[in-house]
């Protein structure tokens, strides 16, 4: 095992690695722009189906049921079934893996609205707001923290999904990993794998700091009864 990791550090401390067509920094661009792609189309159709169903309380329950069955989906099979209809290439990754993000992002939306403060809807409503006037200033910035979490679940999942666009011609640090293999340089593999790792770690640090700043602070040090009714009254 020291020998893999030898060549693990080695493959990684070289500058060529990092370079060219093919190199680490070329692959890591593919890497994060098909992450981008897939978490935004999952959150286009994920966001505005759990703003609304948690609202409204009318059948949210069974459409995250649905949502949920697609993890018991094999994401290598859904790659699969993409390419044999959209040819190889970076599309088909992007939408398997956009599939794959869209259950925690519509989870996490669906039970952040749900779980707002009575009071701070009846409070709303007392002011005269009108449905729509609801859930944006007072059901929407309440359910932020929820839904920074399933973004940010979703993310880390998919640069991890997004590996497998190596098998399909898509690219991305996968492709470290699965020439490695094929080559029997076990060293690069681990250090595909390595790269991965980082990025997992990194992003989910850089989205927590990220939501973390984005939540105003009397909603991050307040419960959800008190922030729920506060944040009605200030709307």
């Amino acid at each position: 095992m020291s020998g893999v990791l030898g060549d693990a550090f080695r493959y990684l401390n070289d500058p060529l690695s990092w370079t060219g067509p093919s190199g680490i920094l070329d692959l890591l661009g593919d890497h994060l722009w098909m992450t981008l792609v897939a978490v935004l189309l999952a959150a286009v159709v994920a966001l505005p189906v759990g703003l609304w169903l948690g609202h409204t309380g009318r059948h949210g329950s069974v459409v995250v049921a649905v949502a949920n069955l697609t993890r018991a989906i094999p994401t290598l099979a859904l790659l699969f079934v993409f390419t044999a209809g959209l040819g190889l290439g970076q599309l088909p990754t992007i939408l398997a893996v956009a599939i794959f993000a869209v259950p925690p992002i519509l989870s996490n939306t669906y039970t952040g609205v749900q779980v707002v403060s009575p009071a701070a809807r009846e409070a709303g409503l007392g002011m005269g707001m009108s449905s729509l006037r609801l859930l944006t200033a007072v059901e929407l910035p309440l359910a932020m923290p929820l839904i920074g979490a399933g973004l940010r679940t979703a993310v880390v999942q998919v640069v991890a999904t997004v590996s497998l666009a190596s098998l399909v011609g898509g690219g991305g640090l996968g492709l470290i990993i699965a020439n490695g293999i094929a080559t029997q340089r076990f060293g690069n593999a681990l250090a595909g794998a390595l790269l991965v790792v980082v990025l997992c770690l990194g992003l989910e640090w850089g989205l927590a700091l990220l939501q973390r700043g984005l939540t105003p602070s009397p909603v991050r040090a307040a419960g959800p009864s008190v922030r729920g009714t506060r944040q009605a009254t200030d709307a």
